[in-house]
């Protein structure tokens, strides 16, 4: 395995920023690390943030997450870069986990691949359970922290993560890795490579398998991945067409266990798909899987018409079709489209008697079967002190959810094989253009400009999954919307004496509801829009031994949509948009290189996250319609810690390398009323890895190496769900409680891993 400089490694911890922006191979100095990189095969890239782009943004290269990639998700990858803080439900960062930025969860990170957005267009979530294994064919990675740089797709209101996948290489290769661990966890990859055919072709193939028992009871996954591309390369032209995807079958962990569970039954307590036998036994349902396949096709293409002008242009579909499965205990008949049933029951002295089921245990199957299609474009110049893009993209989305009723228990009466109760269908058309420019005044100083137009057109019509007792049939849904929003960014970046820079920006952003948002909305108040402004100022030192840098930030939101406690007319959970709330916070970076073997590196966010004046909805035990209000003013916004810490100590001698990272996480609240009986408590995470590199006759290298995570076994938990409710007692007061489940995670456990370059 190629040697990481201090630099490179850094760029894991977030120390040290870098980019190379332009399609030799360059080096330049960025925000936090310095690396050389050829981009000249690389489709669809001007989202990304070079050097005197006036952001807040992270890279780390392929090189620096092979070492660690060893079947955890993207999210686990990522973990050291600032700001940010991961879940994982199945508690060992394998199946379903989660990344938020400065505070910020997934639905508000936009994610591109070669710049074609990856956030469901509905949800605007990404589910990097269906991308099993990616990092295994990505170049690298860019983490934007805040508004960032014009991107396509959903969800850019807060952070960005822009994967780009490796080019083919232009050397035949094979190579095979493997690892195994503690909780039968597994994860076996093959890739080959054909290198340059005939002097323009060039083909790689990948297959990937990963397997985990999870640390949680029953929180299994079992994930196969493909990815395959095929590159044509002919003077100022390269076009590449890429096929890549998976499968998924993860057993549920999202419902999470209460302090109190996790006492009685053990911090691995799962209670998805518990039910009580027909002798009153407690049993969990075996088929209460969730089921994904994800197949993404990319068509690149490039042409470079002078040294100044480039062209890139990506054609792009994605299919997506899957569904869970779940027993739900004592539903409403009615909920489901089937009438109640009368049985006999035999009374305790004997006799015999008729009675009326409303309610029984059942399976319900959750559907969805969706296509993403469209294209992009970057038309780029870059000449003498001008560098300007024009890009564009038009995106159409059509998804279908649908939900069917698989098995009743004891229902006497007719019933359809996989009965079908609801049926709803979405259609999105998203389309954005936008031009950016960089222009370099004097002496480092540059001056930046991005300004995007964005329209979208949104319909969801059919049948929802809810009941409505008022109306006494399924809650119709016939949501058309359009949005226009003008998003621009300015700043100016000033580049000094080789080792500082400095930048200043400002930055609007929007961002449209969710799915969710529109079908579960407070009666009368259909959710608005979200704008943020985006305040920032940075500084960093770049010096042969020492590296620092800090960058304040000022997030302003207009209309942010919160959970405040309010049900939907039909009792689901809303978000309500709430007039002022801010993230402001500080960024800290430091990287120390004493010696050629060893480098130190840190960051360190501050922050502080408020909504301004939030009311929180309390509900009646016994009905959903009756509620009470309080007045909270100012409190923290939920999953939203005033201090994270990452420190990394890294070790290189003669092919052997160490690193002991270690991630603190302070108090973080589950629910905007802040209380600390619904917070998740701070946790302090060290993971210590090591690898040996060496060569043997006949190949390339091999790499062995060892990961202990959790090294100190600490008891925590990463993610959770809080609620509220009140009763009225016996003397007729009016009595609130509040509730919460936690995600528990792993304490120490071992995996190990070999691989073998040909």
């Amino acid at each position: 395995m190629e040697k990481l400089s201090v630099m490179t490694i850094a760029a894991i911890a977030g120390c040290m920023p870098v980019l190379a922006a332009n399609e030799t191979t360059v080096a330049v100095i960025d925000t936090d690390t310095v690396q050389s990189v050829n981009l000249a095969e690389v489709a669809v890239v001007a989202q990304r943030a070079d050097s005197k782009t006036p952001v807040a943004f992270t890279n780390v290269t392929g090189k620096e997450i092979e070492r660690i990639n060893q079947g955890v998700d993207i999210p686990y990858l990522l973990s050291m870069t600032p700001s940010v803080v991961t879940t994982s439900d199945a508690g060992a960062g394998i199946g379903y986990s989660s990344i938020r930025i400065r505070g910020t969860d997934g639905s508000r990170i936009n994610v591109t691949t070669n710049g074609v957005p990856v956030n469901d267009s509905e949800s605007h979530n990404v589910y990097w359970v269906n991308l099993p294994d990616i990092a295994s064919s990505v170049k690298d990675f860019q983490v934007q922290r805040g508004a960032g740089t014009s991107t396509n797709g959903a969800g850019a209101f807060g952070g960005s993560i822009n994967m780009v996948t490796d080019a083919p290489s232009r050397e035949p290769y094979a190579s095979f890795s493997g690892s195994y661990g503690m909780y039968n966890t597994h994860k076996e990859t093959i890739k080959v490579g054909t290198g340059i055919m005939g002097g323009h072709w060039a083909a790689e193939a990948r297959l990937s398998n990963i397997g985990t028992d999870g640390y949680i009871d029953r929180a299994t996954a079992d994930m196969y991945s493909y990815f395959a591309q095929v590159g044509y390369y002919a003077g100022a032209s390269s076009i590449r067409l890429l096929a890549f995807g998976g499968k998924q079958r993860t057993y549920m962990a999202w419902d999470y266990a209460t302090k109190e569970q996790m006492e009685k039954y053990g911090r691995r307590y799962n209670p998805c798909g518990e039910y009580t036998d027909k002798d009153g036994n407690v049993a969990y349902y075996p088929n209460q899987y969730d089921n994904y396949i994800l197949h993404n096709f990319q068509l690149l293409a490039r042409h470079r018409f002078t040294s100044a002008l480039s062209l890139d242009v990506a054609l792009h579909y994605t299919k997506g079709d899957g569904y869970y499965e779940q027993y739900k205990t004592k539903r409403s008949l009615v909920e489901y489209g089937l009438s109640p049933f009368e049985i006999t029951v035999t009374n305790p002295d004997g006799s015999q008697s008729v009675q009326t089921v409303k309610k029984t245990d059942l399976v319900r199957l959750k559907k969805m079967d969706n296509g993403f299609g469209g294209g992009l474009f970057n038309l780029s110049y870059t000449s003498g002190r001008v560098s300007a893009v024009v890009g564009g993209a038009l995106n159409a989305y059509h998804g279908r959810h649908f939900g069917q009723v698989a098995w009743l228990r004891n229902y006497v009466g007719e019933i359809n094989p996989l009965q079908e109760y609801y049926r709803n269908t979405g259609h999105k058309i998203d389309g954005n253009i936008y031009a950016r420019a960089k222009v370099s005044l004097y002496d480092g100083l540059s001056a930046y400009a991005d300004l995007q137009y964005r329209h979208i057109y949104y319909t969801i019509k059919g049948i929802s999954d809810t009941y409505n007792y008022n109306t006494g049939e399924m809650d119709r849904i016939a949501i058309d919307r359009t949005f226009d929003f003008f998003n621009p960014k300015i700043g100016v970046n000033y580049l000094f004496d080789s080792k500082h820079r400095a930048f200043a920006s400002w930055s609007v952003a929007h961002k449209e509801p969710t799915r969710n948002n529109f079908i579960d909305c407070a009666p009368g108040r259909p959710p608005k829009a979200e704008r943020l402004f985006d305040y920032e100022i940075g500084y960093n030192y770049i010096g042969n031994i020492l590296t620092a840098g800090i960058n304040l930030y000022y997030m302003d939101y207009k209309d942010q949509l919160v959970a405040t406690g309010q049900l939907s007319d039909t009792g689901n959970s809303v978000s309500e948009n709430v007039p002022a709330s801010y993230r402001a916070g500080i960024e800290l970076q430091f990287g120390l290189k004493p010696c050629r073997w060893f480098d130190w590196s840190v960051n360190a966010t501050l922050s502080r996250n408020r909504i301004k004046d939030f009311v929180e909805y309390i509900y009646d035990d016994n009905d959903y319609t009756s509620h009470i209000t309080v007045n909270h003013g100012s409190t923290r916004i939920s999953f939203s810690p005033d201090f994270i810490l990452n420190n990394a100590f890294n070790f290189e001698w003669r092919g052997f390398d160490a690193s002991l990272q270690s991630h603190y996480v302070s108090r973080q609240y589950m629910t905007n009323s802040e209380q600390k009986d619904q917070s998740l408590d701070a946790y302090f995470v060290s993971n210590l890895l090591l690898g040996y590199t060496f060569r043997m006759q006949g190949l390339k290298n091999v790499r062995v190496g060892l990961s202990v995570n959790n090294l100190f076994s600490e008891k925590y938990e990463n993610n959770g769900y809080a609620g509220s409710g009140y009763y009225v007692d016996d003397a007729g007061d009016k009595v609130i409680y509040h509730y919460s489940g936690y995600s528990a995670q792993a304490p120490v456990n071992v995996i190990g891993s070999v691989s073998v370059n040909f």
